[in-house]
């Protein structure tokens, strides 16, 4: 099962973010520009992401930029690191201008297990 994200209309603002910070490799990005049937295309919506996907590690996430994209609620993505360093890294980065949830720590079900609400730079 893959996850789709919707944005609004900073999607590959947030995947560029995620290639600098978090190693991920962007697949496929196709701006609704670059769609065949431009029968559907406002020239305020051309520069718009109609589909895109990012590998972060083992996972591949899914994308594009909609209109009336909603903030998600009761759901959570999450990121497995090959080492504490790299986990501390990585949430230093999301959750710069985010806010922290659950700082970073050990706990008995992980080495490192933090949890924060990521800026509107990273999420679109």
């Amino acid at each position: 099962m893959n996850t789709y994200v919707n944005f609004r209309g900073k999607c590959a603002e947030a995947f560029r973010y995620y290639e600098r910070h978090l190693g991920a490799k962007v697949g496929m990005m196709m701006t609704h520009a670059q769609s065949p049937d431009q029968s559907r295309v406002g020239s305020e919506w051309k520069d718009a992401v109609l589909h895109a996907r990012i590998s972060i590690g083992d996972t591949e996430l899914m994308a594009a930029d909609i209109p009336n994209a909603e903030p998600m609620r009761s759901a959570y993505l999450t990121l497995r690191m090959h080492s504490n360093i790299e986990a501390e890294r990585v949430f230093a980065a999301l959750s710069d201008g985010g806010r922290v949830l659950m700082p970073l720590e050990e706990t008995f079900f992980a080495f490192r297990f933090g949890s924060c609400k990521i800026s509107s730079v990273s999420t679109g």
